[in-house]
């Protein structure tokens, strides 16, 4: 599993260091949703962490781009990536502002 570089963090996610290496180890962890860039679909998508436990994740891996506390605040990161990327570029082609602009 990769981590983006500048990766957003709800503010209900306390030590996010820690949930990312339990991420990593496939820990179970209750009140974790990811948002996550899939390069089969091209999009940003909100998994809850238990989603990630499936086989196919293990052999198709998410980008994780955000960590939030509930599904709510992964929406709400997901518009603030929106936001942000309208700002800087004008449109709402937010993988293509994730990957050219930042990173």
């Amino acid at each position: 599993m990769k981590f983006y570089k500048n990766l957003y963090i709800g503010d209900t996610v306390k030590n996010p260091h820690k949930i990312k290496r339990k991420l990593k180890r496939r820990a179970k962890l209750t009140n974790i949703y990811v948002v996550a860039y899939m390069a089969e679909t091209g999009r940003l998508e909100i998994y809850h962490c238990f989603m990630l436990q499936q086989y196919y994740y293990k052999e198709h891996p998410p980008y994780v781009i955000g960590l939030a506390g509930s599904k709510d605040e992964a929406a709400q990161i997901i518009v603030k990536i929106a936001e942000e990327a309208v700002a800087k570029t004008g449109k709402a082609d937010l993988a293509a502002y994730l990957f050219t602009s930042r990173e």
